[in-house]
């Protein structure tokens, strides 16, 4: 039974898209989120402490678990593990920013973590490992912590975007973006995907051949991060608004 959980010769059935169990995960994420927004009410410090542990240690379990697993099963390169993927520098620059409480990295997880989570949740790149297998429920449950986790700092430890952080990590994603372009050159490897698309049918396959792709994601991510921003546009007018009734 633990053997079939991680058997790299799976042979039960695929990931089923929006599946029921698909669907019982993506549920339970969204209870967290919603709980953490709008059920639990004046947590104390040391409450808050345990949670921000807790989603640390849910980050570092599965994605050493995932590495783990992989040179195990003897499928672990150089050009596809190292911890370049936006999902996995995120997994530690947000494990560290939870024990820490470091802003700068939670502008990032904010904007970075969320937006780069969600189609990975929506759709998984399991291959052909279905639920329950460990490789299927290990990407869900790594890029669902990956979401709460900047909820979480926002909802339960006062933090907030600005336009500053906007601008920083529009920029500072361009820098990696460039670093590791030259990274897959040095390497054959194709982190970030700016060297070509993937093998497996995704998003980029109807944004154009390269680099042209590259144009239509960045355009795309700038329309998530102003999406991810708009609460915090809609809550300043709001206390603006009220400032000048009350003036």
């Amino acid at each position: 039974m633990i053997y079939d959980f991680f058997d790299p010769n799976y042979s039960g059935d695929s990931f089923q898209l929006f599946g029921p169990k698909h669907l019982l995960i993506l549920g339970i994420i969204l209870a967290i989120i919603l709980w953490l927004i709008f059920g639990w009410k004046n947590p104390s410090e040391n409450g808050k402490r345990r949670v921000r542990y807790l989603l640390a240690a849910t980050l570092f379990v599965w994605e050493s678990a995932w590495h783990i697993w992989s040179i195990w099963t003897g499928t672990w390169t150089i050009t596809y593990h190292l911890p370049l993927h936006i999902c996995s520098i995120m997994v530690w620059l947000s494990i560290y920013m939870l024990l820490t409480k470091n802003y700068r990295i939670y502008e990032f997880s904010y904007f970075i973590g969320i937006s780069g989570a969600l189609q990975p949740l929506l759709t998984p790149e399991a291959g052909i490992y279905g639920l329950w297998h460990f490789r299927a429920l290990q990407t869900m449950i790594a890029h669902g912590a990956l979401v709460i986790a900047p909820i979480y700092m926002t909802t339960k430890e006062g933090f907030r975007p600005t336009w500053g952080s906007f601008l920083r990590v529009a920029i500072g994603t361009n820098i990696y973006m460039g670093i590791i372009h030259f990274v897959n050159l040095a390497i054959g490897s194709n982190y970030l995907f700016t060297v070509g698309k993937p093998p497996t049918a995704s998003l980029l396959d109807v944004l154009g051949p390269w680099p042209i792709y590259i144009l239509a994601m960045e355009v795309i991510g700038f329309a998530l991060f102003l999406l991810l921003y708009l609460p915090f546009i809609i809550k300043d007018i709001r206390t603006k608004n009220a400032k000048i009734a009350i003036a």
